[in-house]
């Protein structure tokens, strides 16, 4: 076999937490781009400005996460935490959408990305927080979640969970779908 193919990239996206939300954590995507690369990362691009970064990394990306973050922190004084996903597990996340099989619209779908699955505690916390039409559906290190009247009406958009957590909406995800096959 080819060396080159025992050596291909995975490709990865980043999805940065809180990152110029609210006129807080300002962070250029250029910027950020240029710290995944000096980071190691190739073929980087970014989505919109909320911090979504694909890329490839020819090497593990278990350090990812404390060398992007001090790179931010050391230019823009502050570290926001990544989740990491490969391609294969954003197909999954399409796949597995409940809602989405449901026939919901895909302008109500969002996903949450956590960084460990949720305890028992924390999905209690979500039911007790809900309310109607807004659902949710919790699978693997995902919450799926299906909200009629937007996110800024959502009491569920705004629960804080003991685990790290950022959303995307549903068109999001896709485009970081098409992003990482291009």
């Amino acid at each position: 076999m080819n060396e080159y193919y025992l050596r291909m990239p995975s490709t990865y996206v980043a999805l940065l937490r809180g990152v110029n939300v609210g006129g807080n954590n300002k962070l250029p995507m250029k910027d950020l781009a240029s710290i995944f690369q000096k980071c190691g990362c190739n073929n980087v691009r970014t989505y919109i400005q909320s911090g979504n970064v694909v890329f490839e990394c020819p090497t593990s990306v278990a350090r990812l996460q404390e060398t992007v973050g001090s790179a931010i922190e050391k230019k823009f004084g502050f570290n926001p935490s990544l989740v990491l996903r490969k391609l294969g597990d954003l197909e999954q996340v399409v796949k597995n959408n409940p809602f989405l099989k449901a026939g919901a619209a895909e302008t109500e779908l969002h996903v949450v990305f956590l960084g460990d699955a949720p305890k028992a505690e924390e999905v209690v916390k979500l039911e007790t927080n809900r309310v109607p039409p807004d659902e949710f559906a919790v699978l693997g290190k995902e919450i799926y979640l299906r909200l009629p009247n937007g996110a800024g009406r959502s009491k569920l958009a705004s629960v804080k969970l003991k685990t790290l957590a950022t959303a995307r909406n549903w068109r999001t995800v896709n485009k970081l779908i098409e992003m990482m096959k291009d």
